[in-house]
Formats: structure tokens, sequence, C-alpha cells
């Protein structure tokens, strides 16, 4: 359940797209705090917020934040309530809790795509890149970028992990290099919002005019070390979704010679499960040509079970690691970088480079 906290703004620190990181002194002490301007306002030095510290005290995924739930003294007034504003929709993200907030679907009939995306029912072949972690976004990117630089790539942003896009560094620093970021499901704060992820690959096509579509979920991941206790099984039914609209599916496989846990080392069980058992439809699932001998076999005896459903392609490396270390969005996933873990990496990064192959396939 919800912890609460009380205290008063000390210091704004950095800011990126959406999100403001502050200190807060309370107390029971300083803590760092992070606040989303578009759901509570812009927080100055003096003001009184509320905060939320529950996944702050357990120790989750929250990159160390309490949360900013309210300016008690200074509210925000209330939107724009007409014209062709976000506010002006009907679609509700992150519903019937506190902090919901009610924007415009790209497809609704207040939008101005609303003509473009009622009829639509195809992405005309584009490939689309399914990726378990946010961390794979930049390193796809990367691989697209080396072979096809003037690409348009839209990114996805599925509900599987942090719901408002605002709290992704990531996106911030990769804002200019992307056609624009549609969030979707409970997912909220893209360029564009969508109801479903087949909305949100119609918009990525028929709105952004995307040659490729990457998707994945936000930053954090919910785990539990089962089977099927984890959200990125998601990622087999955006395959399904891709397969439905007529795309063609790219799996990104999490590959790993740095993740010190036996369920994610060579190939996560996340991978296994979302493309082996949930994925009903075909896919091309990339892998780096030049994987360490033993990390390559490992491999190899893991994805055999795949192979009658999906197609392995193995994919050259060349001019990759160039293009990684030259992202400008910092590589990290669980705290390792691209020396720490680079088959994760050079994997994401095949991906991208094999979907480029298929515009010209």
């Amino acid at each position: 359940m919800v912890r609460w906290r009380s205290g008063t703004v000390s210091q704004v620190r950095r800011e990126w797209r959406g999100a403001v990181e502050l200190e807060v002194t309370t107390a029971g002490g300083p803590l760092k705090a992070l606040a989303y301007p578009a759901l509570t306002g812009a927080p100055v030095v003096g003001d009184r917020v509320l905060l939320n510290v529950g996944a702050l005290v357990m120790g989750l995924g929250t990159g160390g934040y309490a949360l900013v739930v309210a300016l008690p003294d200074r509210l925000p007034a209330d939107p724009p309530s007409s014209g062709l504003d976000r506010d002006a929709g009907h679609l509700v993200k992150a519903r019937y809790t506190p902090l919901q907030p009610i924007m415009l679907g790209v497809d609704e009939e207040a939008s101005p795509f609303f003509e473009v995306l009622k009829d639509a029912a195809s992405v005309d072949g584009m490939p689309v890149v399914l990726a378990d972690l946010h961390s794979a976004l930049p390193a796809v990117l990367a691989g697209i970028r080396a072979d096809r630089p003037g690409a348009r790539v839209a990114y996805v942003m599925t509900d599987g992990g942090a719901l408002p896009a605002w709290f992704s560094m990531t996106l911030s620093a990769l804002h200019e290099h992307l056609a624009g970021t549609i969030t979707a499901g409970q997912s909220f704060g893209g360029d564009l919002e969508a109801s479903t992820v087949h909305t949100a690959l119609l918009a990525a096509r028929h709105v952004l005019r995307a040659d490729i579509t990457v998707v994945a979920q936000g930053p954090g991941n919910l785990g539990t070390g089962t089977p099927w206790g984890f959200s990125g099984v998601a990622l087999g039914e955006a395959v399904n979704a891709t397969v439905t609209l007529g795309g063609r599916p790219v799996g990104s496989l999490r590959i790993s010679d740095g993740d010190a846990r036996p369920r994610h080392r060579g190939v996560s069980h996340h991978s296994l499960t979302a493309y082996g058992k949930v994925a009903l439809v075909p896919a091309d699932l990339p892998v780096p040509a030049d994987l360490p001998a033993d990390l390559a076999k490992e491999v190899t005896e893991a994805l055999a079970p795949l192979a009658p459903q999906h197609r392995i392609v193995e994919v050259p490396t060349h001019g990759l690691d160039a293009a990684l270390l030259s992202s400008p969005a910092k590589l990290s996933t669980m705290g390792r970088g691209l020396t720490e873990d680079h088959a994760y990496f050079m994997s994401a990064a095949v991906a991208g480079r094999h979907a480029v192959a298929l515009l010209d396939a």
C-alpha cells in the first residue's frame, strides 16, 4: 500500500523531458524525489509536497526516488477544455488511481488523426523490433542508424514497466532521434497516446510515418522469478499484434554474458517464454554472428526448440561497436554498461540491423 511522507522542497536539481528531480526535507531527513510537472505542476523551492515513498523504502526499482503526489498548497490550474489538445480527449490512463490522467487518444474523434486511423488496418509490412527491456531501445536504434541513418523510427512504449514516459532519461536523450513515442495501454506521456499496442502500431505507421517501429516496456520490469510471472510475456502478444496488422516482427533476444542470475544467462527465460510459448506466429530472431564460442553454443542450444516456428538469423556485427559507443543515450541494463554486458547490447543492435535489411527485402 502507499507509504506517505510530507516535506518541503529544498532544492530543484536535474530536469529532463517531462520530469524534475528534487531534494525534499522531511521529518525523517532529506529525500531525493521526482515530480512530473504535467501532473502536479512545477515545484519550486519552498513548496510543500506530498510524497509516496513505498517503493523507495522497499528498495524497489524507482531509481531511488520518492514520488511527488501533489503540491497541496499550490495546485495547478485546470487544463484547457477545448481545442485539439491532449486534454480534449477521453482516454483515461492509470485508470482509477488518484493521479489518473485523461489524454487525447490518437484515434479519438477529437484527434486530428482520426480520419487517418479510423479505417486503418495494416502497417504495410513495416518491420517491428520487439524488446523485453527498455534498456534495449538505444542499442536497437544504434543498429538501425548504423546502416540507415535517415530511417524514421517510432517507439511504442507498453505498460509493463514505468507508466509515465517522462520517467525515462533514455527517451529524453533519444527524443530528437525518434520520429516520436506512442504510449500504449496504461502508459502515458508520449508524443501520442494509444489505447492498445494495435492502435499504437497503426499510428506509428500512418501518423508518424515510421519506416521501423520499436516496441518495449518502459523503464523497470515486473518479475517474480517464476516462469510466467514477468511483464515481458506481453512481448509475445506484441508479436501476434504485429503479424495481425501485416507487420514483420523482429525479436530482440535478451542474451547476456554479464547477468549473474542463471535464468538470464545465455538466452534469458523471458525471451524463450515470450517467443516460444506466447507468440503464436513466426518472427525473425537475430543473433550476433561473433559471440564468444561458449556463449554461442549455449545460445544455439537454447534456441533450438524455437527454430521450427521462428527464423533464427545470424547477423554480422561489423561497425556496431562504434555505433553503440556513439549512442546519444547511456547504455545501461541493471547497472551494467556495454563492457560489462556486451552480448546484451550487441543482440539488440543486430535486431536493429536486421530490421533495416527487411526494408530492402
